[in-house]
């Protein structure tokens, strides 16, 4: 947030150009960041963690990051405190509406693990652009909203491009001693793309339909999350957890890894007051070329024509899916009454 003596002596002009540029700078950095680093989180030497535990940590962070900015929105610390205790425990039942997405979110959170286990990052990356389709989808199911022709253009150009980036790679990769299953891969990525478009739509429902703010869904989304994600932990990795300990494999690149997943959606939110569509499509574009270089140059990782035909694809159709065509002008026109001007014209004749 910049002083405010400084937005005063800041025209309008230069400083939205300044917080679109650093918009897109910022989304470009994290979208690339999460990829390749839960990437490397899962196939780096040494103890590997849990990740159902990295999940729910991650919530748990981002718990606190919204409890405090739902909080700092409001005029004064004690009316930020009632704010919280009226929304989440007084209105249960409002409450209740947001356990189903943050379930799904959950789910998704560990297919997106699974995924970055046994995919490259920057093929992950390609992959999981898969969720404009589901989302799109899941509008047109639940939302009743319709596509034009472009939109519908982009979508199919989104398939083919995946499927591209998918036939050039190898069906099986081994990197360092972990054994990576590109099936399993592909397979977590787009079920991770199916919970992304419906809870994305439900959540945007639940947010359209009343006037709470994105910082207080987002303490609801976290405090449902949480007990769903500690049973998580319990009926997927129980035997390994009690072995080992919940904390297994942590060290400070793990807990950076936590922090970036938690603060990723909180990001996007933030700055969507200064990013619009092109800018935030611009952002992902220039995350997956980001992505794919770095797993170039220092991952290892090659590609042919094909991989690049087919990226190139998945981000032609990220711009052609946010372009709206331009509306017809419409041409207003009189109909012939005996009102006003001519009605007056008539009564001069007459006179």
């Amino acid at each position: 947030m910049y002083p405010l003596h400084l937005i005063k002596m800041t025209s309008p002009n230069s400083s939205d150009k300044t917080m679109k540029l650093v918009s897109l700078v910022t989304l470009t950095v994290q979208n690339a960041a999460v990829a390749l680093s839960m990437r490397y989180s899962r196939t780096r030497n040494g103890d590997m963690f849990i990740a159902s535990t990295a999940v729910l940590m991650a919530e748990v962070v981002k718990l606190i990051a919204s409890l405090y900015l739902s909080i700092r929105s409001e005029a004064s610390l004690p009316a930020g405190i009632m704010s919280v205790y009226v929304h989440v425990w007084k209105n249960k039942v409002d409450t209740l509406k947001v356990s189903l997405p943050a379930f799904i979110y959950l789910i998704q959170n560990n297919l997106l693990y699974v995924s970055a286990s046994n995919l490259d990052a920057a093929t992950y990356q390609v992959t999981y652009q898969l969720k404009i389709l589901t989302t799109a989808m899941f509008a047109v199911l639940m939302l009743g909203r319709s596509l034009h022709k472009l939109q519908w253009v982009a979508l199919v150009l989104l398939c083919i491009g995946v499927a591209l980036v998918q036939l050039a790679a190898t069906t099986v990769a081994v990197v360092g001693s972990v054994e990576q299953n590109k099936l399993l891969g592909v397979g977590a990525a787009i079920g991770a793309c199916f919970c992304s478009g419906f809870a994305g739509i439900y959540f945007e429902k639940i947010l359209k339909g009343s006037d709470v703010s994105i910082w207080m869904r987002n303490v609801q989304l976290s405090l449902a999350s949480m007990p769903l994600g500690l049973l998580t932990c319990l009926a997927t990795d129980w035997t390994e957890i009690k072995n080992k300990g919940f904390f297994f494999g942590y060290d400070a690149y793990v807990w950076y890894l936590v922090v970036l997943n938690a603060t990723g959606g909180l990001l996007v939110a933030m700055v969507v007051k200064y990013a619009d569509n092109i800018l935030k499509n611009f952002a992902t574009s220039l995350a997956i070329v980001l992505s794919m270089l770095v797993s170039i140059m220092f991952l290892g990782f090659s590609i042919n024509f094909q991989y690049i035909v087919g990226t190139v694809f998945v981000i032609g159709s990220i711009f052609l899916y946010s372009y709206q065509p331009p509306k017809k002008p419409t041409v207003a026109t009189i109909p012939p009454d005996d009102t006003g001007f001519n009605s007056g014209l008539k009564h001069l004749k007459r006179n």
